[in-house]
């Protein structure tokens, strides 16, 4: 097979993220972290050597807040029919229970101006920020968190309605747990084992409560976010340790979380960045032939055995990231079509894709990592007002959204 066309109600997007692209997101507990007092560092984190993180503050980030237009304009000039952006939990409840109405005018302009251009809306209502009260509340440490986000969530549904195609209730709930609570390296910066747990719990239970209370406002599609991994056992190995480990990797990656909430789904958002070779017990036995800025290894296998290990569900699914940071843009063009590649031989065994959203759609904020990292099909220059640039693998994904036909 030279050639593959995908469905004609195919989704082709992109994805932005609202703390990422919008700038002085200052209600937040991220704003408040990147502000801090580094020297009143806990004694542990210091420890670690975590305390250079972030690298720097978002600031401005990429103006998305005001130059929002600009932004679906490119979308379109993509031949996008979709888009994937958030609104900020912190910026439409500033304070417990009060509610700003001038920001949901805001957000209600933003997607009106999407839905104008043609695009679908796919809206995440939480992006690893949450107000700054509530991380002073323990944050998703704590089970009044579940109905702080359903409440959320509710006036959501309720101020934006059919305006948002799919509501996308959370994104990546474990890569927040283990990166804010394991790790050590974004916010709120701890090394605690049990809270990682008790914030999946949390996040999990959080999005059956916010699923039933969207319902309860109307009957609009509900999905979440979850990044999955492909572990495999390195091929070059013959240890059993590391198939049983695999096996163990896959199951925390994918049915851990989702199968408890299956029935809480209309969809499944799939970001797919990894696959993974795992050696006895090193989970990251890759041969890095092609790697990103990043140095992810770029290694496309995985996300059609993810997407054919999701088909159990029997849900509608779309990769809602996919990407890599690639400042010179030399790998972007050839890793999309790789991508592609992969969804269309999933398709082809009956995997039910319905759409895919490149990651992303500018270079953004890329959290505990700053500016440097650029996973942009569009450049912002930092040092020209924040000009949009679009790099050339901007145009050749225009030509596979303009005509849905991947080719070898």
């Amino acid at each position: 097979m030279d050639h593959f066309t995908f469905p004609k109600d195919f989704l082709w997007g992109t994805g932005t993220s609202g703390h990422q692209i919008e700038g002085d997101n200052k209600n937040s507990d991220w704003w408040a972290w990147e502000h801090r007092d580094r020297s009143k560092d806990c004694w542990l984190i210091k420890a670690k050597g975590n305390s250079k993180w972030p690298l720097e503050p978002s600031l401005k980030a990429c103006d998305s807040y005001n130059r929002y237009q600009e932004d679906f304009d490119l979308a379109t000039q993509l031949n996008n029919n979709a888009i994937r952006f958030g609104v900020e939990w912190a910026r439409l409840e500033p304070k417990p229970g009060e509610f700003d109405q001038k920001e949901f005018e805001h957000y209600k302009k933003v997607i009106k101006a999407a839905k104008d251009k043609g695009l679908k809306t796919f809206v995440t209502l939480h992006h690893f920020t949450s107000p700054n009260w509530m991380q002073e509340k323990d944050g998703w440490v704590s089970c009044k968190s579940t109905k702080l986000f359903a409440r959320y969530a509710k006036k959501c549904a309720e101020e934006f309605g059919d305006l948002v195609d799919v509501y996308l209730t959370i994104n990546e709930p474990q890569v927040y747990a283990t990166a804010s609570y394991l790790f050590g390296v974004w916010a709120p910066q701890k090394f605690a084992p049990i809270r990682t747990v008790m914030v999946m719990r949390n996040m999990r239970k959080a999005h059956k409560k916010a699923y039933t209370a969207i319902k309860s406002v109307g009957d609009y599609k509900v999905g979440l976010v979850k990044n999955i991994s492909w572990f495999e056992k390195d091929p070059k190995s013959n240890n059993p340790v590391g198939a049983v480990f695999a096996m163990l990797l896959r199951y925390l990656s994918n049915d851990y979380f989702l199968k408890p909430i299956k029935k809480h789904l209309d969809l499944i958002g799939l970001n797919f960045y990894f696959t993974s070779y795992v050696n006895h017990l090193n989970p990251r036995a890759n041969p890095n032939t092609e790697v990103s800025d990043l140095g992810w290894w770029l290694e496309t296998s995985g996300l059609k055995n993810v997407l054919i290990d999701l088909k159990k569900y029997n849900l509608p699914i779309y990769i809602t990231e996919n990407g890599l940071a690639d400042c010179h843009d030399t790998q972007r063009t050839w890793y999309i079509n790789q991508a592609l590649w992969k969804c269309a031989e999933a398709i082809q065994e009956g995997v039910p894709l319905k759409g895919y959203f490149h990651w992303s759609l500018l270079d953004n904020y890329e959290w505990a990592d700053g500016f440097w990292p650029r996973f942009g099909l569009v450049e912002i220059d930092h040092e020209n007002n924040r000009q949009r640039k679009p790099r050339p693998s901007f145009y050749e994904y225009a030509k596979i959204c303009k005509g849905g036909t991947i080719k070898k």
